[in-house]
C-alpha cells in the first residue's frame, strides 16, 4: 500500500512540474491570459536581396563587365545563399538601396572607406584558399593597402583581364616599388622586363611566413629552387650557406652589375667574406671556414674556375666536380 502512495505521489509531482513548464513557454503563456509588450514584437526582418538582375536596370554597363569576370559565376552557385551571390555578394542586400530610389547610403559601397574595411568584404569569401589565408598578417594590409588598390572587380586593365589587376604586371607592383625598376635594369637580372617572369612567381603578395612575402617551392624548400632545380640537392658535400644563409648569401635576387647577379664583381672576395685566411705564419687568426692557402694573384681570383660545383657536389668535398 505504501509502495502505492509513493508511486501516486511521484507522477502528481510529475503532473505538476509539467505543467509548470507549459505555463512558461512564451506561446502557450500568450494563449493562457494577457501578455506583456515585451511578448509581442516583432522578429527582426531578414536582410532583403533582390538579385542582380533588378541591379542590371540601372547599373547595365557595370553589369555587362561584370559578366566578364569571375565573380559572374558566384550566381551559378546557390550553395551560400544570396548573401555570396552576384552584385549583392560583394555589395550588401539591396533592397533598401531600390526602394530609396537608389540612395548610395542604403548599400555597401567601396569608396570613400577604410583599407581593413574593404579587404575584410573581400576576404569573407576569399581567404578560404591558402595563397589568401595569411593576408591578414601581410606587409600589405600593415601598409594599408585595399584589395581594390590592385583589382578592380568591375574595370581590370591586366591583359585578359587576369587576377582582375588595375595594371599588368610588374607595372602594378612599381607603382610602389619603384626601387625594384631600376635593379631589373640593370646588365644582369631576372627576366621581368622580358615578361618571362612576374612578381608573384617568386612573392606571395596576399601573405607570408617568409621575410619578403616570399614563396615556397613545391617542397617547402627555397622559392629560387623552383627555376634553379639542379642547384637544389641534395648532395653528399653540401655547400652549407645555399641551405642555411640561402642563396641571397651571394646573389642579389633582382639585378645585379656582375654576371650570376653575384654580389660582388671578383668571385674572391665574395668568397672571402666567409673563408677567411685559416692560417698566417702558424698562428690560428679565426675558427671559420678554411681559407685558401694559394696564391691570390689576378689569375687565381675567380674561385670557381677550380670548386666548378659550389652549390653542392656529389664527388669531392672541396667541390672541385
Amino acid at each position: 500500500m505504501k509502495h502505492v502512495n509513493s508511486r501516486s505521489r511521484t507522477v502528481a509531482w510529475l503532473g505538476a512540474a509539467l505543467l509548470l513548464g507549459l505555463a512558461s513557454t512564451p506561446g502557450l503563456a500568450a494563449n493562457s491570459g494577457p501578455s506583456s509588450k515585451s511578448d509581442n514584437k516583432p522578429a527582426p526582418a531578414p536582410a532583403e536581396y533582390v538579385g542582380a538582375d533588378t541591379c542590371k536596370t540601372c547599373h547595365e554597363e557595370v553589369y555587362k563587365q561584370f559578366e566578364t569576370t569571375p565573380h559572374y559565376k558566384t550566381l551559378l552557385d546557390t550553395r551560400g545563399g544570396p548573401a555570396h551571390q552576384g552584385c549583392e555578394g560583394c555589395h550588401g542586400p539591396g533592397a533598401a538601396h531600390v526602394n530609396g530610389g537608389g540612395d548610395p547610403t542604403k548599400i555597401f559601397a567601396f569608396k570613400g572607406v577604410g583599407a581593413r574595411t574593404i579587404s575584410n568584404r573581400c576576404l569573407e569569401c576569399h581567404s578560404k584558399d591558402q595563397a589568401r589565408a595569411n593576408f591578414r598578417r601581410s606587409a600589405h594590409e600593415n601598409s594599408a593597402v585595399a584589395c581594390t588598390d590592385c583589382h578592380s572587380p568591375h574595370h581590370p586593365k591586366s591583359e585578359g583581364g587576369q587576377y582582375l589587376l588595375v595594371k599588368s604586371q610588374p607595372e602594378l607592383c612599381y607603382g610602389c616599388h619603384q626601387e625594384m625598376r631600376s635593379q631589373f635594369m640593370r646588365p644582369f637580372h631576372h627576366r621581368i622586363q622580358e615578361g618571362l617572369l612576374v612578381c608573384n612567381d617568386c612573392h606571395n603578395e596576399h601573405g607570408s611566413f617568409l621575410p619578403k612575402s616570399l614563396r615556397w617551392s613545391a617542397n617547402q624548400d627555397q622559392v629560387c629552387f623552383k627555376c634553379h632545380t639542379d642547384k637544389q640537392g641534395p648532395f653528399v658535400y653540401e655547400h652549407v650557406p645555399v641551405k642555411t644563409e640561402g642563396c641571397t648569401i651571394c646573389h642579389f635576387p633582382h639585378g645585379s652589375s656582375n654576371p650570376h647577379m653575384l654580389k660582388r664583381a671578383q668571385v674572391n672576395q665574395l668568397c672571402l667574406e666567409c673563408h677567411t685566411l685559416w692560417k698566417q705564419g702558424g698562428s690560428t687568426l679565426s675558427p671559420g671556414p678554411v681559407g685558401p692557402a694559394h696564391n691570390q694573384a689576378q689569375k687565381y681570383q675567380a674561385c670557381t674556375m677550380c670548386h666548378t660545383q659550389i652549390h653542392g657536389s656529389n664527388t669531392s668535398a672541396v667541390f672541385f666536380r
